[in-house]
């Protein structure tokens, strides 16, 4: 691939979901179940990113790395707990961190978002 490829495209909040670069996708804001538990939140990022990485016939194994925003970092446990049933294994490098998200949910709205890095190989 020559060219990058934007995918997503949000232009009122100016990002694109996730772009495909070389032998890379680059994954942002990927978030689901917004207002459910912690557990819930991280199933569903993982889907959303699942969803995207299936467009351009990745899986989450092609994952390598994953930066993870929590609203608690005390709730890193229970996503350990989802990332070792969803990623069986096959761990992407992590970096969690913990922050106030602006999210019109407020505290009780978003507690997990996710961004990554896939590898996909030139064939």
């Amino acid at each position: 691939m020559s060219e990058i490829v934007r995918h997503d495209v949000n232009e009122e909040y100016a990002y694109s979901g996730f772009v495909e670069a070389g032998d890379f996708i680059f994954l942002s804001f990927c978030v689901g179940n917004v207002g459910g538990t912690v557990e819930e939140q991280v199933e569903g990022a993982l889907n959303d990113m699942s969803g995207r990485l299936q467009q351009v016939g990745l899986a989450l194994a092609d994952v390598v790395k994953l930066d993870v925003l929590l609203r608690d970092v005390w709730e890193i446990p229970v996503m350990e707990t989802v990332f070792k049933r969803r990623f069986q294994g096959k761990y992407p490098a992590r970096k969690t961190i913990s922050t106030e998200f602006a999210h019109a949910g407020g505290p009780d709205g978003l507690k997990v978002q996710l961004d990554a890095v896939a590898y996909r190989p030139r064939a």
